[in-house]
């Protein structure tokens, strides 16, 4: 019996997320260890020895950062028949950061993190790119590159950003979580959407205690 359109729409689920503590997003902002918490959530659960291979360093070192993300809760065992080797899953779908006020040292741990995360971004937009005339005609319709300037007020502004996602979260809690989806539909594939928000730069003074140089 198939699922209509109305009834699909209909089906919802929670999105398990992760607000880190300062000591744990100090953890989690490197390249490294970013990347094997996105491997994890895309492509399900996988043992050091295989995130190893797939990102061209060797077990030892794969294992360190494993436990590096265990420690601090972004990742857990997974069971699995094999008892020889230790599989391993992420804990949760998303990690986010809220709005902050920090200073100091906990700023500097929000501006590593980003950059962090941003260096990743700009690597699959890159390889992204390179793979784009040889996508599937509805695949090249449904990528987007926009650059878009609005003129706004800062409240303004962190309303937009919510109502995006928003958007998006509710598209998440629509969809099958990731690593189940190629199973429940084999037209799914991980869609990737990105949002960067800010004022253009070099249009606000800055902070109150800073001088220009």
């Amino acid at each position: 019996m198939k699922t209509s359109g109305s009834q699909s729409a209909a089906v919802s689920r929670s999105v398990s997320r992760v607000v880190p503590e300062p000591t744990a997003l100090k953890a989690l902002a490197h390249p490294v260890r970013l990347r094997m918490l996105g491997m994890l959530r895309i492509d399900g659960p996988a043992t050091a020895t295989q995130l190893a291979v797939r990102l061209g360093l060797n077990s030892g070192a794969t294992s360190y950062h494993l436990r590096q993300l265990a420690q601090y809760g972004f990742i857990e065992e997974a069971p699995h028949a094999s008892r020889r080797d230790r599989w391993w899953r992420a804990s949760h779908e998303l990690t986010s950061l809220p709005a902050s006020e920090a200073a100091g040292e906990a700023l500097d741990l929000d501006i590593a993190f980003n950059q962090a995360a941003l260096s990743q971004q700009v690597g699959q937009m890159q390889q992204a790119l390179e793979e784009y005339a040889e996508l599937p005609a509805e695949w090249r319709k449904a990528t987007a590159a926009d650059d878009i300037i609005i003129p706004m007020t800062a409240d303004q502004a962190e309303a937009l950003t919510k109502r995006l996602r928003d958007i998006i979260l509710e598209a998440m809690r629509a969809a099958p979580p990731l690593g189940e989806a190629a199973s429940r539909n084999p037209d799914m594939v991980p869609f990737y959407v990105m949002l960067h928000a800010f004022p253009y730069p070099g249009r606000l003074p800055h902070r109150e205690g800073e001088e220009e140089p």
